[in-house]
């Protein structure tokens, strides 16, 4: 099943888009409906808040008071602490029941406010942040809640900011206008990238290759790859292993294909296999079909031997290449990007690709299919300004079809 994050800050409009979803098809499991269960009367949750903070917390009928309880929590940092100690557990145990339950090809849409604050953007396949301006979150507060200006304030400076939030959104859905433009935006969204995702992941298929040019540096590159690098480890975890931005989107300021090269460094290229493997691909990152290698520098030494994974989410083209941790492959991508952060200079400058050796892919024989091999082969070189030293390789990577 796709898993997707759905968070926004209070009076974003988040519920507005989780029941678009919801209409659209997705199975819904609600964070703070979830939160109300876990604490209802009789609970072991209800109790231990009550031991925590008192009676006070509690209305006449012996329930939980969450105003009551907001009104303490809010104002101090370390009671929100104490709080989040005894719900979020159950939260969480929770709502890994309900995602077991829900149909295996289904979209399951996780709506969390606190999603960011709690660090969970990395179980997800995917993260929706639904963003609006402050003056409209307060304005909203008061007409649809209630909630008077100073408490409003107050509520919204308790989360995380819009920034914190856009580090971990694969996408923002910006609500500053009608609901009619909302729910097409989230509509387009369904159809264009939700939908053939959770198809892509459920075939274990990496998004098939197109033609792909060459892009202006783009400065979200970095941010891009730390939320694919946390959703790498967290697949791969407990296993520390070492994982590195490559390739030419690694490269500050230099106009590159927009696909996105990170290198995991394995103890021994066998652990690539198996249910590393099977980790990777329920994480969004299936294995590329057939065997992979990139020619050596010098020629002649070896073939340098890897394993090369995809992504499953058609709007984020990546190519994870699996090598055993100082051999020469795994050193020769981190020294090519870094010589070429070191060496790049200020005006115009592309990389068409992620270097310039040459991969060589071995494809599986099948009934009626003979084996084949092939090899592709490009150069990375600046536009304009010096070329590379003498004696220096071209290019810092390689990646599939190019180099990283």
């Amino acid at each position: 099943m796709l898993r997707v994050g759905l968070t926004g800050g209070i009076g974003s409009g988040k519920s507005a888009v989780a029941a678009r979803l919801v209409e659209r098809g997705a199975v819904l499991i609600d964070a703070d409906q979830i939160a109300r269960e876990v604490v209802a009367p009789g609970s072991a949750g209800l109790a231990e808040i009550v031991a925590a903070f008192s009676d006070r917390v509690l209305n006449a009928d012996g329930a939980l008071d969450r105003a009551a309880l907001g009104a303490v929590v809010f104002a101090d940092e370390a009671a929100r602490r104490r709080l989040e100690a005894i719900t979020h557990p159950r939260v969480r145990a929770r709502t890994a029941e309900l995602t077991a339950a829900a149909a295996p090809d289904a979209i399951v849409v996780n709506d969390v406010p606190l999603l960011v604050e709690v660090g969970l953007a990395p179980t997800y396949h995917l993260v929706i942040v639904v963003q609006t301006a402050v003056p409209t979150r307060l304005e909203r507060l008061a007409r649809t809640r209630g909630m008077d200006h100073a408490e409003a304030e107050r509520r919204i400076a308790a989360q995380a900011d819009d920034a914190r939030r856009r580090a971990v959104a694969d996408v923002v859905l910006t609500n500053d206008g009608t609901l009619t433009a909302l729910h097409a935006a989230v509509d387009a969204l369904w159809e264009q990238r939700l939908l053939p995702y959770a198809r892509n992941l459920r075939a274990r298929r990496v998004v098939p290759p197109t033609r792909i040019d060459v892009a202006e540096a783009d400065p979200t590159w970095p941010e891009q790859y730390a939320r694919l690098a946390a959703r790498i480890r967290h697949a791969l975890a407990p296993a520390g292993y070492r994982i590195d931005h490559i390739g030419a989107t690694a490269v500050p300021g230099l106009a590159a294909k927009d696909v996105i090269d990170v290198q995991v460094a394995l103890p021994n290229l066998a652990d690539a296999d198996g249910t590393l493997t099977d980790r990777l691909a329920n994480a969004g990152f299936p294995r590329v079909p057939g065997q992979w290698w990139d020619d050596p520098r010098p020629a002649g030494s070896g073939r340098w031997e890897k394993r090369l994974h995809g992504s499953a989410d058609p709007a984020r083209p990546v190519r994870l290449h699996l090598r055993t941790a100082d051999s020469p492959g795994w050193r020769y991508a981190l020294l090519m990007r870094d010589h070429l952060r070191a060496t790049r200079i200020s005006g115009p400058r592309t990389c068409c690709s992620s270097g310039s050796w040459s991969t060589r892919h071995r494809a599986p024989a099948g009934p009626g299919r003979r084996v084949t091999r092939g090899s592709t082969r490009s150069t990375c070189a600046p536009s304009s300004g010096p070329r590379r030293p003498a004696g220096r390789p071209e290019g810092h990577g390689s990646s599939g079809r190019s180099a990283g």
